[in-house]
């Protein structure tokens, strides 16, 4: 469930029309609704009842501040995967006790910013990374909650780029080495390893990967505690799927459905239980809105160039990803649906957002929406083409406010200089 929908048939933001929110900050942009991303958090933690949850906000989906803190005044801590992540969740209003660091390849750096800085949990992937967490946290003389994330070898069945829980796959520690790693982690000092950690992928629309890498995570918490471990926090990663476009006949399962296996498999364990949401909780909560430049025709194709482009929404181009596309002026019920390419304007092939969908009349000038675009939308654009990042808009009821802005050219070049040989005025002028 979402709150855009039409209002006299008009798409609306929650109670705002979103043809006043482009004239004002002009297009493309993308726009968030509070409400959903309230109701999906409330939703989620109400899926865990009883299980005393905590739930931690992956922030590489959407790391944008009004998101932060809207979670953050929720309840939410953030999982964060770089140095970055960690310096922004503590901006937006999160504790550091409320963070968890994970990611396969922290820098020293990173490592100290976060246990500096009273980090809750650092998710450790390597025995090298193992041991510089325990080295900088002694120097710094503190104890750090470190989780072993293990590489359970379960294909999660989403696609191959965002899998990450197979034994080829990058991410964690394989099987196998768990337990010889738990041994060292005992006798190193400033770390305390109680924890285990494990995340399949994402955008998973099965029970079945989880329950497999939930019951293998079981069984391993099971053998350490005869070996003598207090391993008493599992930490079960997120990746839970979402519906994306009407078109699919893909439904993924209800956060209760996964509530009632966790239950099943985990909850006899008394392990304090730790999730990482971000897709689930920000997908459905946020729109890209972009306008028609011009519709061309051509005896193969009919096309909507559109202005946005993939540097502002690279998921189809990166993924094949589909997102639902609507005019944002309801379209009358005749003359009907014609097949249409949605692309961009960048001169690449795969700025192409949709092949062949079935959109009512366009014009230029006519504005789209792009459903289910607030996770992993802005937080993955750039700009490609010297083409500014685009402005993000949050919605309350009938407010809304620009929460990052579109920057200017200018803004943009002031990063980069010429060097001093280049710096005379060009001499082929």
């Amino acid at each position: 469930m979402h709150h855009f929908v039409y209002c006299n048939g008009v798409l609306h933001a929650e109670d705002v029309p979103l043809p006043q929110i482009a004239a004002e900050v002009g297009t493309p942009f993308y726009c968030y609704s509070s409400a959903t991303i309230t109701r999906h958090y409330l939703v989620f933690r109400e899926a865990l009842k009883g299980l005393d949850p905590s739930i931690y906000f992956a922030m590489k989906a959407n790391s944008n501040l009004a998101v932060l803190r809207t979670l953050a005044d929720l309840g939410a801590g953030c999982d964060v995967v770089s140095g970055g992540e960690f310096q922004v969740a503590l901006t937006a209003g999160v504790k550091a006790a409320k963070i968890v660091f994970s990611g396969v390849g922290k820098t020293d750096e990173e490592i100290q910013l976060a246990v500096a800085g009273g980090v809750g949990q650092i998710n450790v992937e390597s025995e090298a990374e193992l041991a510089s967490v325990s080295r900088i946290a002694s120097a710094l003389g503190k104890t750090v909650r470190i989780a072993l994330r293990v590489n359970p070898d379960v294909a999660a069945g989403t696609h191959d780029k965002i899998s990450t829980g197979r034994k080829e796959d990058k991410f964690g520690i394989d099987w196998s080495l768990v337990p010889g790693l738990y041994r060292k982690a005992r006798a190193l000092p400033g770390i305390s390893a109680t924890a285990i950690a494990v995340h399949i992928g994402s955008q998973i629309t099965s029970l079945a990967p989880f329950e497999a890498a939930f019951t293998k995570v079981r069984d391993l918490t099971l053998q350490l505690r005869a070996e003598g471990f207090e391993i008493n926090h599992l930490d079960l990663g997120g990746g839970l799927g979402i519906p994306y476009d009407h078109l699919s006949n893909t439904t993924p399962p209800s956060p209760a459905e996964y509530g009632d296996m966790v239950r099943r498999v985990l909850g006899g364990l008394g392990c304090k239980l730790s999730f990482e949401p971000g897709r689930l909780i920000v997908g459905n909560a946020g729109i890209m809105v972009a306008k028609v430049v011009v519709m061309k025709d051509s005896p193969a194709k009919k096309f909507a160039i559109v202005d946005a482009a993939m540097n502002d929404l690279v998921r189809p181009a990166m993924y094949g990803a589909r997102h639902e596309i609507l005019p944002v002026i309801e379209a009358p019920l005749s003359p009907g649906l014609t097949p249409v390419d949605v692309v961009g304007p960048i001169c690449e092939t795969s700025d192409r957002f949709a092949q062949d969908y079935p959109l009512p009349p366009l014009k230029a000038g006519d504005l789209v929406a792009f459903m289910t675009a607030g996770a992993y939308g802005a937080s993955m654009s750039s700009a490609y083409n010297s083409r500014p990042l685009i402005p993000e808009v949050m919605v309350q009821g009938d407010r809304y406010a620009v929460v990052r802005r579109r920057p200017s050219l200018a803004e943009m070049l002031a990063l980069e200089q010429l060097p001093p040989w280049l710096a005379d005025e060009p001499k082929g002028a």
